[in-house]
């Protein structure tokens, strides 16, 4: 008889234990252990964050170990178990290692590989094929494509998150949380509701203060003193929640006729083709909001538009606005504002820019941009990589909780009841044609960050900190895929011979982007180039990206007028006899800006327990190779962290969004 030592970790979140009776069997290449129940006399075996060890016998020696086994069996009532690794020491003294990281849900039976990482081509024998292939079928009747709206990605089959498997889902620590904060921030928007209950538009721009209290952001407080300011208009296009649409003008566009003399005071005697040529005109156009249909609320219309927005980079590295144009057509009733306006009609018009901003940057560059890809990097994963594949082992830290998130989001904030449809301009039918027109507007090349700044020829800008620090991040990741890939892929033909690396690009492009094949994504990878480039942009996107138009979406909507969710009047068409309570009648009521900062609160939200980018609390890769160039990684972060700190110090308001300290793992909120 030979004995096996298997140990058994449990997960460390609540209800990770177990009362039911969990069995297990070694399966080797010269045969099967005994079936062994994981039962101590006198212990509480499987409890919440325990490693118990258990001998296993067998009457042959197992040579290779295949898989372990994991059966689950009910006592009295079903319980759910969470495994997050094995380990077994056979009795010749080898240790091995079998990460797990799986729920155990009703009576099932689920089988764990041993931990190093393999390609199909390096798995010979047949069973160990099968078992790939069984993985794969299990997991592609569990996740399926959905459509959610025409011309977007597709989402996860899924109604509710009830849906969702188990493996996909926020454990009860997470759970916890994102309900505790849903409450705090509905316990805020009815106590401010409640105090500002008389009345329905603000008197004056200092009445929104009745619902600023309790707001300790230094960014949002930093917002309030400085939000009429141009050179703060300006930089927030380089470092605010949305710093991914500003370009280099190359040319005056012809909907857009600014002449020297508008703006001749605001470029100090230089002319516009002078500061074009040097590279210090950029432009802002909100053209993908052309045409959407603004939402009704209430019974009361509200109003979207599509500006146009020149500025110059002053001598001072300031950004400063010096024309905006409303609409993408010009006209007589679609003046040209500029600085020298007078002060409302320039205010005016910068707030409706801001507002165009609030839609363009929560529907196409915060849904669409990292939300929608990353769940369909997520699915494209579970269906066509099992767990010992190393792609799979690169990518699924990076996929978690993700799913989730989504399904809650599409019922939540997107569904007809939501949210967005309750207070904001472009929700119901306005968010799935921007949705749409966003999605027409992308391409694989601007979700790669080198090739999306060259292509907005922002290499010149200035104190472009989110330039600055995401290309840092960019080339770390990078560095770090291409370490990881190199351990398997010693060529570009061992590339074209993985069968299922393969099928995940070409789900990815035929599935997922079914709807939106002028986007470019790939339907085969041919070179390790190639592979390692695409892996980049989906951890990048999946971890950096969200980071830097997630995070600051409470610092920057909190001060409503900042960028308001709604305007509640059209806009103007002349700049003259603009007053304060025209301002007053257009930015969104008290109603809505309690709502505004009650939801932008819970979704920007610093979380407790995030796991960051570089940290790996589910360990997938055993080898040793693996681990060290994980070290090399999350010493490059350490690097950049510190290096984001040191510029910070200078700042008087400093860039936090891509410090590697505030860069979660996955898309999770």
């Amino acid at each position: 008889m030979f004995t096996y030592r298997v140990t058994v970790a449990t997960g460390t979140t609540y209800y990770s234990g177990t009362n039911n009776y969990i069995y297990v069997s070694l399966i080797g290449e010269k045969g099967t252990s005994q079936r062994t129940k994981l039962d101590k006399w006198l212990q509480n075996d499987l409890e919440r964050g325990s490693v118990d060890e258990y001998e296993v016998k067998s009457e042959r020696e197992l040579g290779s170990i295949w898989w372990v086994q994991l059966e689950k069996v009910k006592f009295l009532v079903e319980d759910d178990w969470f495994c997050r690794y094995l380990t077994v020491c056979t009795p010749s003294g080898d240790v091995l290692h079998f990460p797990c990281y799986r729920w155990m849900s009703e009576e099932n039976v689920i089988c764990v590989r041993q931990g190093t990482a393999k390609r199909p081509f390096d798995d010979k024998m047949p069973e160990l094929q099968s078992h790939r292939q069984k993985e794969l079928q299990d997991r592609q009747k569990l996740y399926r494509w959905k459509l959610w709206k025409p011309g977007v990605t597709k989402c996860i089959e899924a109604e509710t998150e009830a849906d969702l498997h188990p493996d996909v889902k926020f454990d009860d620590d997470k759970r916890a949380d994102f309900k505790h904060s849903f409450y705090v921030a509905i316990g805020e928007l009815f106590l401010k509701k409640f105090v500002n209950m008389f009345g329905d538009s603000w008197d004056s721009l200092e009445s929104f203060q009745r619902i600023f209290w309790r707001v300790k952001s230094v960014t949002g407080n930093f917002v309030v003193k400085h939000w009429k300011e141009d050179w703060f208009f300006g930089y927030q296009f380089k470092n605010g929640c949305n710093p991914c649409l500003i370009e280099k003008c190359r040319e005056i566009p012809e909907k857009f006729p600014v002449t020297n003399k508008m703006v001749c005071q605001s470029l100090r005697g230089s002319t516009l083709e002078e500061e074009i040529k040097k590279g210090n005109i950029y432009i802002v156009d909100y053209k993908v909001l052309d045409g959407v249909p603004a939402n009704v609320i209430n019974g009361a219309q509200q109003y979207i538009v599509a500006p146009i927005c020149l500025l110059y980079q002053d001598p001072e590295n300031r950004l400063m606005p010096i024309a905006i144009q409303l609409r993408q057509v010009p006209g007589c009733d679609n003046p040209i504002f500029l600085p020298t306006d007078p002060e409302n009609a320039w205010l005016l018009a910068k707030i409706w820019v801001r507002s165009s901003e609030f839609q363009l940057h929560q529907i196409v560059y915060h849904l669409c941009g990292t939300h929608l890809l990353g769940e369909t990097f997520c699915i494209a994963t579970l269906r066509q990589l099992p767990a010992v594949h190393p792609i799979f082992k690169l990518l699924t830290p990076h996929t978690r909780y993700t799913l989730e998130i989504n399904t809650r989001a599409r019922s939540d904030l997107l569904g007809k009841e939501g949210v967005i449809a309750r207070v904001v301009a472009s929700g119901g039918v306005g968010q799935d044609v921007i949705a749409q027109k966003g999605f027409q507007s992308f391409s694989y090349q601007a979700m790669c960050l080198p090739d999306n700044l060259k292509k907005r020829g922002t290499e010149g800008l200035k104190e472009y900190y989110y330039q600055e620090d995401g290309l840092q991040l960019w080339f770390a990741i990078n560095k770090y895929v291409k370490g990881i890939t190199e351990l398997y892929y010693e060529t570009d033909e061992d590339v074209l011979q993985d069968t299922e690396l393969q099928a995940w690009i070409k789900d990815l492009a035929q599935e997922g982007f079914q709807d939106l094949p002028g986007i470019g994504i790939p339907s085969v990878l041919h070179t390790r180039d190639e592979m390692c480039k695409f892996l980049t942009m989906v951890i990048f996107t999946c971890s950096a990206q969200h980071a830097a138009v997630n995070n600051g979406q409470y610092d920057w909507s909190c001060w409503v007028p900042n960028s308001p969710c709604t305007m509640r009047q059209p806009p103007p068409v002349k700049k003259d006899n603009i007053s304060i309570e025209n301002l007053m009648e257009t930015l969104p009521d008290m109603s809505q800006s309690a709502v505004q900062m009650a939801f932008t609160w819970h979704l920007g939200r610093p979380l407790p327990n995030k796991i960051l980018l570089g940290s790996f609390d589910e360990e997938y890769f055993t080898e040793e190779g693996a681990k060290q160039i994980i070290t090399e990684f999350q010493k490059d972060l350490e690097q950049i962290e510190k290096r984001i700190q040191e510029r910070n110090k200078r700042l008087p308001l400093s860039y936090e969004y891509l410090k590697p300290s505030n860069i979660e793992n996955s898309i999770s909120i």
